[in-house]
């Protein structure tokens, strides 16, 4: 099963023009409120992400996850990463199709897939079988949308939705079967 999580603004953007991710922590979390993310995580063997999320996450310290984490690039070698992350963080290469089968080759079966553009060639390849998606109370106006442009529509059955007391609404869809 390949799954997505992320945050969106209400106008459908997932970073800033610059890639920056800043407008995440500003909303206030009193409750200090995970939003589902560690049940998600619970249920995921690995995360695989695109090299540009990579590029914007890959300072965050205490590193986030704790699984292991596989980025799709053409262009990103071992020695690109940091130090501190090696042996946790691996890059890999292939189409969406080829990146799934060597994954579960590896006992992945529950991946996280995250990064806009990825998420979008995954919903091309019909290989997004969930998607959790937050709506933050924020328009940003412009900025990396959550998807690019795709060829064909695709249904989606709503399965649950939950609206935090901050503003965040988070709904979960799954793919509905192709007939």
């Amino acid at each position: 099963m390949n799954r997505v999580f992320i945050a969106t603004s209400l106008d459908g953007y997932i970073a800033t023009e610059d890639h920056g991710l800043d407008w995440l922590d500003q909303l206030p979390n009193p409750d200090d409120d995970d939003y589902g993310f560690d049940a998600f995580m619970d249920a995921t063997d690995a995360l695989l992400m695109g090299r540009r999320t990579f590029e914007v996450i890959k300072g965050f310290r205490p590193w986030p996850y704790n699984r292991p984490v596989f980025v799709a690039s053409a262009s990103l070698t071992l020695a690109d990463l940091p130090d501190d992350l090696a042996g946790s963080v691996h890059v890999v290469t292939g189409s969406p199709a080829e990146l799934v089968a060597e994954l579960h080759r590896m006992g992945h079966e529950t991946l996280y897939v995250d990064g806009g553009s990825l998420i979008t060639s995954f919903l091309e390849a019909g290989l997004i079988d969930e998607m959790t998606i937050s709506r933050l109370p924020v328009v940003l106006g412009s900025g990396i949308p959550l998807f690019g442009p795709v060829r064909a529509s695709t249904w989606w059955d709503h399965i649950e939705t939950t609206a935090f007391a901050n503003g965040i609404v988070a709904s979960t869809y799954r793919r509905q079967p192709l007939s």
